[in-house]
């Protein structure tokens, strides 16, 4: 990515952030900014903001408000906005993984991202949203092995197995984590687990 392509996704992610905050609509940033906001890679073309279902519209209408383009595509999963610099903010409120609620909301933390104070989507909900949304059409694992290998300590390996564990193309992952060495060959020691 340039870094005038990653520029703009800041510039865009600080509007947004504000412009939600200052409306009230709960929200945590997600996928790959929420990796790069503890330390992972930059992220790629777009922006993901997590909200509640109930809160979806209402955050697409503040920030067409404030002149974003918005779009309701047929996925019915999502809502998107885009920034006068052609930065895509999707609007995620059931991801694979399940609906956004107040109790994924209250696992991220806060944190200043781009001088700008937010809620940022815990790791391990970042990795399970991304490796359920796997599938024989969408199979990258570009995204999580990057955020894999950057952020590693600071992950609930368990947690995420868990949580995905019935997914094979989350256990190819796992196995390709394994294979490269990224996290000890995954040892998953909460308790009634076994390594993989």
């Amino acid at each position: 990515m340039s870094g005038e392509s990653f520029a703009a996704i800041r510039t865009t992610l600080k509007k947004a952030a504000a412009l939600l905050r200052d409306a009230e609509v709960p929200f945590a940033l997600g996928g790959g900014l929420a990796a790069w906001a503890r330390g992972g890679p930059e992220s790629d073309h777009d922006l993901d903001l997590m909200v509640k279902p109930e809160d979806a519209e209402r955050a697409l209408e503040v920030l067409a408000e404030a002149g974003l383009r918005p779009e309701r595509p047929p996925e019915g999963w999502l809502l998107k906005a885009f920034g006068e610099n052609g930065v895509l903010v999707d609007l995620i409120f059931r991801p694979a993984s399940g609906p956004i609620t107040d109790a994924v909301l209250a696992r991220g933390d806060d944190l200043e991202v781009c001088a700008v104070r937010m809620r940022v989507m815990a790791l391990e909900d970042v990795l399970v949203t991304r490796l359920l949304a796997l599938n024989e059409q969408h199979l990258d694992y570009k995204g999580p092995l990057a955020t894999a290998r950057a952020l590693r300590e600071q992950i609930d390996w368990g947690e995420v197995f868990d949580r995905t564990r019935e997914s094979p193309y989350a256990r190819g992952f796992f196995a390709l984590l394994g294979e490269l060495e990224i996290v000890d060959g995954i040892v998953l020691t909460r308790s009634g687990r076994e390594g993989a």
